[in-house]
């Protein structure tokens, strides 16, 4: 990863855009959507900078000047000089999915926007805002966080109550809270690999691998694989394992 994916609250403050023209008008129109203020004055007191001047030379030296002002600056379509790319968006405010590339190709990343658009309902962001509204009412269901976590989880299973590719109403939480147990995931589940690819992992063994409370795996599972489990999920080795000992959602992965 030669990149580390953040999202930068832009509301109210000046990004610099330098150019017109096409490219510069796109780029005015993204980070207005963010809430930015616009300015060309290369002095402002900025929180980003944007070059999009066709000359080559012309945007090399403007990208130079921003930097020396400690400023992180994306040149359009000009890779080579960006301290940050500008990703394709999926907008189901509050829920913002970003597809980068690393500036590798505009158009791959477009594509998988637009397949992803397909699959994602235009719902999601009403059930994130739910679930933010109904935050102290899980608190007080499950005061424990591992057990707020399964419980969430569960629901969020694909077929489960709030399954997120699922358009639902504004009533699915309210009928979640009632019957918070159903499909709560829990005892001792077996996976054998395979292959040491994590991509190779079904769709089913990566979701197993993000819900389990605890691990257990031989000593062979590669680290790659393991990876892919939650970063609080305790790991054992399979040796140690006790089946009278289990509590919630555990994984005994063996690789063959």
């Amino acid at each position: 990863m030669d990149q580390l994916p953040i999202y930068v609250t832009l509301k109210d403050r000046k990004v610099i855009l330098l150019g017109s023209g096409e490219m510069a008008d796109a780029k005015r129109r993204l980070y207005q959507r963010a809430g930015a203020i616009i300015t060309d004055d290369e002095q402002a007191d900025a929180a980003l900078a944007v070059v999009a001047l066709e000359d080559d030379d012309e945007a090399a030296a403007a990208v130079k000047r921003l930097r020396a002002r400690g400023l992180l600056v994306n040149a359009v379509d000009r890779s080579v000089l960006c301290d940050y790319t500008t990703p394709a968006i999926i907008d189901r405010d509050p829920v913002l999915i970003a597809i980068g590339t690393g500036g590798a190709s505009a158009g791959l990343a477009k594509a998988v926007r637009q397949r992803l658009e397909q699959m994602l309902p235009a719902g999601l962001g009403r059930l994130a805002s739910g679930l933010f509204a109904a935050r102290d009412r899980i608190k007080s269901l499950w005061p424990d966080g591992a057990d707020r976590r399964r419980a969430i989880d569960a629901a969020l299973n694909p077929g489960g109550t709030l399954d997120p590719f699922t358009d639902h109403d504004g009533e699915a939480i309210d009928l979640w809270l009632e019957d918070p147990a159903a499909g709560n995931p829990t005892g001792v589940i077996a996976l054998k690999l395979h292959s040491a690819d994590p991509d190779d992992l079904t769709i089913k063994q990566a979701r197993l691998l993000g819900q389990a409370d605890a691990i257990y795996a031989q000593s062979n599972v590669p680290e790659a694989i393991l990876t892919r489990a939650r970063a609080d999920a305790e790991r054992f080795d399979l040796e140690a394992f006790d089946a009278t000992q289990v509590t919630g959602l555990t994984l005994v992965i063996r690789y063959e």
